[in-house]
């Protein structure tokens, strides 16, 4: 069958994939079979297969060019590496079999083939490991059809031995295969054990419906806790005292899911299958996926008040996660719980005759009730279709739109103002910008006047210029939140080894930044110049994994976005000028010790970084050829004998081309301090990897000529390194290769160069001229004049929102940037970006809220953060999840939507609102 696949034509494979990939969506079914394939072997294959389209783009290039892509891309992908999906920190030996890394996107690290597909492909190119995973039924009506991607993961615990056993289970499974599993894994009699609801390590309800499905009984990923109860006739007394206060005694059977760091893929564990659109030539359609980052946490059930999830209804997490915003917006909290019916305007025309402000009310009633579960915000999602038809169905939107929307439709359905006045803006006419500002300001007063205003709405100067006349127009207009640009990097930081083929000197590395949508053509430039390339040499860029070279960068117009900051690329200097010329990849491997038995051992492995150096296939080469090819390769980590110290060889360029010597001969080389030394060549362990896949052992037979293979352009060599031949040599330089791009801890959300807020705050203020497309009518010039437009700040409100523009929109594409901006969590200090300078007030702001969007554009999941005033202490809010972070981790490239609170004298002003309404009210 291999051997019929090599034959097949591009076109030949692309049809076949097309015509299955068409025939399978027509037959998907729940309980049918989807595999995961790495989104990097998937480009590169459909780079392949549709050559000739990207070739006939080309219209400007030359012949000869366009040969040389098409030759490139002729060659077809290996076998298919799903490697970096899997989290090799989890053995398979666990029980949990293959384990993915939790935070895979679809569409950015793995995209879903159907089961014939991928046999189809596998047939052909081979590879794995193989990612299996089913459909099931998912939507409020239970028919939508989803990839569960993450099935739940459950920890269980027998106690009070302390035995423990992972378990991945669908979350369509029954609670009775829950049931049947646990008393396979510990032998129990299914008679001895009772299942508990255990959320929060409390019991919450007895789960004895055996049919009931664990998402029916609202089971979620690294949130939901379950008490498998070891059933004890002689202890009833202690069994009862156990059920009344949920301690973990007396031989019970505890599952709960796996405690895992913020993060990590939560409820939201399905992958939306793909659509029936049709097969795409360029990728399989998908449908929105929801990404969550949900950690344990804190329970829903029996909680403080304000710390009430949401329910998922089908890609709500952008309206669960404003919602949760606004409703713990302190001055809310306490309007929405008094009696606001009084304020509602049902005959405004621009309101919904009051049944948002309702339904929001209702809502957040709900959600601080003390002792509730997640709420289901159905009715409230019903009147937004109702009224924002944009934002009905089960698509994905955007969280700052409906924030803009509701803030809106609240302010018009809350108006004071029951009939408008008709008011005519007067122009400035050289007033002072104090009496005009209060002009302006009166004048919206006096048409809008609502909670909404009184907490959210703040008002900037907007000063006009004629580039013709220079005339000069202010005005003063209010806003309900501040949309700061972000600056777009254009660039990244690429760390890259680069070693020498010669021995000339140690390896480097070197971090160079190159154009963000470069290729590498741009890195290999930048790195020539960081590394002083000579004019005879050139660089050859290579990828490692697993300590082994992956795939050569030959391709100049290979795009840098392919190579992600977690890769690891080195650079090997070799002479320009290659006729007829193989490359020896040395890898090193050392002998693997046994955990158990310090004596045992478990064989030779690779480790380190693979070197390269060119044979010329016009010479007949030797195995004591490849001795001293390699003894020059390693030369410059040699130890100086009785300091221990690495001397670097100054050995020429030529030292590849000099005679044939015996590899006993003494080879005379000069240290850094110019001195001479003589080192014995002494036989290093290697082997040789022939076409046969055997192993030559070339420190025999110093004079045998070694056959070069003719069908591959590379020539594997293994240096074994033992304890004795370590000693001679500092191989640190090998050992740890760096990432493209090292973030730690604090530094990993700085993805691209830090941008603070009042940078943002800054270019929003910034003059600028208007767009062509927004040109400006001169009352003075009668006609319309691309002015400069400046924004000036001018009165601010008690809850400042700023919207980070991370969205921008063309006609032919969409893009999101996922720049870190370096937010104030304290101290905002707006004081000095005040125009008004007669305010004297010091301008103090604290971060009590946010919104994040996780993942790319049209899908990716919505998070918030909020401060809990009252406790003075931050929780994420994951749809129904919720759970306590540190100050530290709420900031992030995540980031999208920020709520600012004014710091008042007043500490008062500082609350949720609860202590003031909370007592003696039933507010459900």
């Amino acid at each position: 069958m291999a051997e019929v696949a090599r034959q097949l034509t591009r076109e030949e494979e692309k049809q076949i994939i097309r015509d299955i990939a068409v025939a399978a969506e027509a037959q998907t079914k729940v309980g049918g079979t989807f595999y995961l394939i790495t989104q990097r072997w998937w480009q590169e294959w459909l780079e392949y297969v549709n050559q000739n389209q990207t070739s006939n783009l080309n219209d400007g290039s030359s012949s000869e060019h366009q040969g040389s892509i098409s030759s490139s891309a002729l060659k077809r992908p290996s076998s298919i590496d799903n490697s970096d999906l899997v989290d090799d920190s989890v053995s398979e030996d666990s029980g949990m079999g293959i384990e993915l890394h939790d935070t895979l996107v679809e569409g950015t690290d793995y995209i879903l083939l159907p089961q014939e597909v991928w046999n189809q492909l596998y047939s052909w190119y081979g590879g794995g490991p193989l990612l299996a995973r089913k459909v099931i039924n998912t939507g409020l009506s239970q028919t939508e059809m989803s990839v569960e991607v993450y099935p739940l993961r459950l920890q269980l615990h027998l106690m009070p031995k302390g035995d423990r056993s992972s378990i991945r289970i669908s979350k369509k499974e029954t609670i009775g295969e829950l049931h049947r599993r646990a008393c396979e894994i510990f032998d129990l009699s299914p008679n001895q054990v009772s299942i508990w609801d255990y959320f929060s390590h409390q019991k919450h309800a007895l789960m004895n419906d055996m049919e009931k499905t664990l998402d029916d009984a609202n089971i979620q990923m690294d949130q939901d806790q379950i008490l498998v109860e070891v059933i004890n006739c002689k202890t009833e007394g202690g069994l009862r005292s156990h059920q009344e206060n949920g301690s973990g005694e007396n031989g019970k059977l505890a599952a709960a899911p796996t405690q895992l760091t913020f993060g990590t893929s939560g409820g939201s564990s399905a992958s939306k299958y793909p659509s029936r659109n049709g097969y795409s030539e360029t990728q399989f359609q998908n449908l929105n996926m929801e990404k969550a980052y949900g950690s344990s946490g804190v329970s829903t059930r029996g909680s403080s008040c304000g710390l009430t999830g949401l329910l998922n209804l089908g890609n709500t997490c952008f309206m669960n996660s404003a919602i949760q915003c606004l409703v713990h917006t302190p001055e809310f909290a306490r309007y929405f719980r008094e009696d606001y019916h009084q304020e509602i305007n049902r005959q405004n025309p621009l309101g919904m005759v009051g049944e948002l402000a309702l339904a929001f009310g209702d809502l957040l009633r709900k959600l601080w009730a003390p002792g509730r579960g997640p709420v289901a915000p159905r009715p409230f999602k019903a009147k937004l279709a109702r009224f924002a038809p944009q934002f009905s169905g089960c698509s994905q939107h955007d969280s700052q739109e409906l924030l803009a929307f509701l803030l809106d439709g609240l302010h018009e359905d809350l108006n004071r103002v029951k009939h408008k006045p008709y008011i005519k803006s007067r122009d400035a006419d050289d007033r002072p910008d104090e009496e005009v500002a209060d002009e302006y300001w009166a004048n919206h007063i006096a048409r809008n006047d609502s909670i909404i205003v009184d907490v959210c709405q703040g008002q900037y100067k907007s000063t006009l210029v004629c580039p013709a006349c220079n005339k000069v127009s202010i005005t003063f207009d209010p806003f309900m939140y501040l949309s700061l640009p972000l600056q777009s990097a254009t660039t990244r930081s690429m760390t890259v080894t680069v070693f020498t083929c010669d021995g000339s000197a140690l390896p480097a590395a070197y971090t160079v930044t190159v154009p963000k949508q470069g290729r590498c053509r741009d890195l290999i430039q930048a790195l020539s110049n960081a590394c002083s390339l000579q004019l005879n040499e050139k660089l050859l860029l290579a990828e490692i994994r697993g300590h082994l070279i992956y795939r050569f960068l030959e391709d100049p117009l290979i795009s840098l976005s392919s190579i992600k900051d977690d890769d690891h690329l080195t650079a090997y200097k070799i002479p320009k000028v290659l006729k007829n010329t193989k490359f020896l990849q040395l890898i090193h491997r050392r002998e693997e010790q046994g955990t158990g038995n310090a004596q045992s051992t478990l064989g030779w492995k690779p480790y380190g970084t693979p070197l390269v150096s060119p044979i010329s296939c016009d010479d007949t080469i030797t195995r004591s050829d490849i001795q001293r090819i390699v003894h020059t390769m390693l030369s410059p980590m040699l130890k100086t004998k009785g300091t221990g110290a690495v001397t670097t060889s100054n050995t020429s360029r030529a030292a590849s081309d000099q005679s044939h010597t015996d590899s006993n001969v003494a080879d005379t080389k000069k240290g850094d301090g110019g001195s001479s030394k003589t080192v014995s060549l002494q036989k290093l362990p290697l082997q040789l990897v022939d076409e046969n896949n055997a192993c030559i052992d070339l420190t025999v037979g110093d004079d045998k000529v070694v056959k070069l293979s003719s069908s591959s352009m590379s020539i594997l060599v293994f240096v074994d390194w033992s304890q004795k031949l370590l000693a001679n040599y500092d191989t640190s330089y090998i050992d740890n290769l760096p990432e493209i791009c090292k973030y730690g801890h604090v530094n990993k959300k700085a993805r691209n160069e830090p941008l603070s807020l009042y940078t943002c705050l800054e270019a929003f203020l910034r003059e600028e001229p208007l767009v062509p497309e927004d040109m400006w009518y001169c009352p003075q010039c009668k006609e319309r004049r691309q002015a400069s437009k400046k924004l000036d700040l001018w009165r601010l409100p008690e809850v400042l929102v700023i919207h980070l523009k991370r969205f921008s929109y063309s006609r032919s594409m969409k893009h999101k940037l996922d720049t870190f901006v370096n937010f104030p969590i304290h101290d905002f200090d707006l004081t000095n970006y005040i125009a008004n300078k007669n305010n004297t007030r010091r301008q103090i702001y604290e971060l009590y809220a946010l919104t994040n969007h996780y993942g790319g554009m049209g899908s990716g999941h919505y998070t918030a953060h909020i401060k809990l005033l009252d406790e003075n202490r931050w929780y994420n809010f994951d749809d129904s999840h919720i759970s306590a972070i540190n100050e530290d981790d709420v900031k992030s490239t995540a980031a999208y939507v920020l709520f600012y609170k004014r710091v008042n004298s007043d500490r008062s002003s500082a609350s949720n609102g609860v202590n003031s309404t909370i007592s003696g009210q039933n507010l459900q």
